[in-house]
């Protein structure tokens, strides 16, 4: 099977590759405009692009299906990635940026993730409530294609997707933020509480 065949099978899985490929060039080329150029306007503008390739996806498969075509693998893939741009997309644009301002214009280092303690739980709590908008998000977006899909007897497939963007959010809490937890043991509150206040520091130096 050649390219061309390919797309013409999978118009969707198609558009969901070239929407990726849009995202990151259109994200490289506003850090350069930003850091290059000079160009601080023209790389916001770009980066405002970014949501329009979400709304071209969402048409496009809406679209697709209000068409007659039959659900398949390609609209779950749709809505899964619709739900991680969301979710994750303007934190990706935010590491990258800060990324490339410290290793290419002496930008500040950017904070890497706790290590340990109450610090990290915070922060895989964090990442798990991005994780839950993302499977919100596409798990709303299945049900509107279910709704508008116009063969009932074929909604399975895009239940089924929903069902392993669920596997995923339960899986990641479990392995993320509940492990952690298990794993500190409360270590992160001993540590705090071993730690000196600047007030007795001075106390003992006076005397």
């Amino acid at each position: 099977m050649t390219l061309i065949e390919w797309v013409r099978d999978n118009p969707v899985a198609a558009l969901v590759v070239a929407c990726e490929v849009a995202f990151w060039v259109f994200l490289v080329a506003a850090v350069l405009a930003r850091y290059v150029l000079g160009r601080r306007r023209l790389s916001t503008v770009l980066l405002l692009c970014e949501p329009a390739i979400e709304v071209v996806l969402l048409v496009a498969t809406v679209g697709d299906l209000l068409r007659g075509s039959e659900p398949t693998w390609t609209h779950g893939v749709a809505a899964l990635y619709l739900g991680y741009t969301v979710a994750f997309g303007r934190w990706t644009v935010e590491k990258v940026d800060g990324w490339v301002a410290y290793r290419f214009f002496d930008g500040p280092r950017p904070p890497r993730p706790p290590a340990r303690g109450v610090a990290r739980l915070r922060h895989e709590w964090w990442l798990w409530c991005r994780v839950v908008l993302a499977w919100a998000v596409a798990c709303g977006l299945l049900g509107v294609l279910m709704l508008v899909a116009t063969a009932p007897d074929l909604r399975e497939v895009l239940l089924g997707w929903a069902g392993r963007a669920t596997v995923v959010m339960v899986a990641w809490g479990v392995l993320g933020p509940l492990w952690q937890l298990v794993a500190d043991g409360g270590a992160g509150d001993r540590e705090q509480e071993d730690v000196p206040s600047a007030d007795a520091a001075r106390d003992r130096t006076r005397a």
